[in-house]
């Protein structure tokens, strides 16, 4: 399991599409920075950013605003308002609330990459979880591998005590 916050002095004020677009390359900045902490090159991916809003339910009790899921990607760089939600279950089955601090941002390692690596590193399964009053905000930058790409471990992962866990997809 990879979750990481990375301090940045970068609001979520995403208004207007000059700050939409300096926000994009920021985190296009950071996703880069991260793969290549993961790995010395990997080339294969696109990225999409989402922006996401769940109302508010009014209520004092939990809410699903996003149910569990795992993400099909290679990484995922989230950051959000004040307005907490997001859950993350460790490998025992449990959830927690991932807190970040403000000006920071969560990194979720996605299925691709937990395949491309054999399972050296680990998907998240999270989902969002909401109530109160206040609308949730978050951003999620998203990276994906590119059409047509083979995800295969490298050699160097595959050996009699690290077996070859996922065929070639």
């Amino acid at each position: 399991m990879l979750y990481a916050e990375i301090e940045l002095s970068l609001s979520l004020s995403l208004c207007g599409s000059k700050t939409m677009h300096s926000y994009t390359e920021k985190l296009s900045e950071l996703d880069q920075m991260i793969r290549r902490m993961i790995l010395e090159s990997l080339g294969t991916t696109s990225r999409r950013l989402r922006v996401m809003k769940y109302a508010a339910p009014r209520t004092t009790d939990d809410q699903i605003g996003l149910a569990p899921h795992t993400d099909k990607i290679f990484l995922t760089i989230l950051c959000q308002n004040d307005v907490h939600g997001l859950q993350v279950q460790t490998k025992h089955g449990e959830w927690f609330s991932a807190r970040p601090s403000p000006n920071s941002f969560t990194v979720m390692i996605g299925d691709s990459l937990y395949a491309w690596v054999n399972g050296s590193l680990h998907s998240l399964c999270h989902q969002v979880m909401i109530s109160g009053n206040e609308v949730r905000y978050s951003a999620a930058l998203f990276s994906i591998p590119k059409g047509g790409y083979i995800i295969k471990a490298p050699n160097e992962l595959v050996d009699e005590e690290h077996p070859l866990l996922f065929q070639a997809l």
